[in-house]
């Protein structure tokens, strides 16, 4: 007797989004504005407490405001005309980028020198590792307190040291280049350790077979170094380079505790140390108290740290892309 089979395919249960209109509109909604409900928080505080402020900064200073902000008159571009015609101003700019060029070059150089030392088969490393952040830990007052002793004229150990080889006790609170490179060995010994583990952090996500390789080849370390870590340390280099310009360019605590008295905020008596973000305060606060002069200092700095930190990242590619493409050898 034969048997007659079914040729009917069996039946498939729809999927529950296609049975529910509903849930299909949330599952979209979920997959689409889900990503941008998790980061709008710190959008809404960055715009709140970034933007706003930026803006606000901006419209104050096209006005002639006091502290108190009464009565401010509206002038226009005014300040920035006045801004760029002051001798003060254009000091402070020269002062703050031959402190910055100072500090920034040789601090960067000293981290990349340490982290590479710090990423070699050393005893207790891991202490070696916490020893570098002690400088930036600690508080930027007791720095500044140490350093003025150390290059104090009279009984500072800097001119001791210099008199023992026959130099001449130097004034380091009075003379401008040496102020600047007082200041520059200070914010050296603070960020030298911070920017080192920061390039050691890159530096052991390099692949060790590319070293294995290059031993096999004959290559010494020092060939190694410059051949194989330097280049795949680029983005971590650029980004090192643009915080160190961001911080170099807006320094003011160090300065400002290096000398001490009513000039302390002029940077010395002949403003031989005034960084721009020093002048800054000096208009905005005592003893001016001109918020929209301060204001207009404030956004000057901001195209000046703009345009430094875009010539350094433009020299930084242009030196470590050798004309090459991605995809070509």
């Amino acid at each position: 007797m034969a048997v007659q089979l079914d040729a009917r395919p069996p039946v498939v249960p729809a999927p529950r989004h296609a049975r529910s209109p509903r849930g299909s509109r949330l599952t979209r909604f979920d997959t689409r504005f889900s990503p941008y409900l998790y980061i709008a928080p710190f959008f809404l505080l960055f715009a709140v407490f970034g933007i706003y402020p930026l803006v606000y900064t901006f419209w104050v200073s096209l006005h002639d405001w006091d502290l108190l902000g009464t009565n401010p008159t509206f002038i226009g571009g005014q300040n920035y005309s006045q801004l760029m015609a002051d001798p003060d101003f254009w000091h402070s700019v020269v002062n703050t980028l031959g402190i910055f060029v100072l500090s920034t070059v040789p601090q960067l150089l000293l981290a990349l020198w340490l982290a590479n030392l710090l990423n070699r088969q050393l005893r207790a490393r891991t202490g070696w590792r916490m020893a570098v952040l002690v400088p930036n830990v600690t508080s930027t007052a007791a720095v500044a307190i140490v350093f003025g002793v150390l290059f104090g004229r009279e009984f500072g150990m800097i001119n001791w040291m210099l008199d023992l080889v026959g130099i001449d006790a130097i004034n380091w609170k009075s003379n401008r280049i040496a102020s600047w490179v007082a200041i520059s060995t200070m914010v050296d010994w603070r960020w030298t350790g911070y920017n080192a583990l920061i390039f050691l952090a890159a530096m052991q996500a390099i692949p060790r077979d590319l070293y294995e390789s290059a031993s096999i080849d004959g290559a010494s370390r020092a060939r190694q170094f410059w051949s194989i870590t330097v280049p795949l340390l680029k983005p971590t280099i650029i980004f090192a380079v643009i915080i160190s310009t961001i911080g170099g360019l807006q320094l003011f605590t160090e300065p400002r505790l290096f000398h001490s008295g009513t000039n302390a905020i002029r940077g010395g008596p002949l403003r031989e140390s005034q960084t721009v973000t020093m002048y800054m305060f000096e208009n905005a606060f005592a003893p001016h108290y001109n918020f929209g002069y301060g204001s207009a200092v404030a956004w000057l700095l901001f195209a000046l740290i703009a345009i430094v930190a875009a010539i350094n990242v433009l020299v930084l590619r242009r030196l470590g892309g050798g004309g090459r493409k991605e995809g070509t050898r």
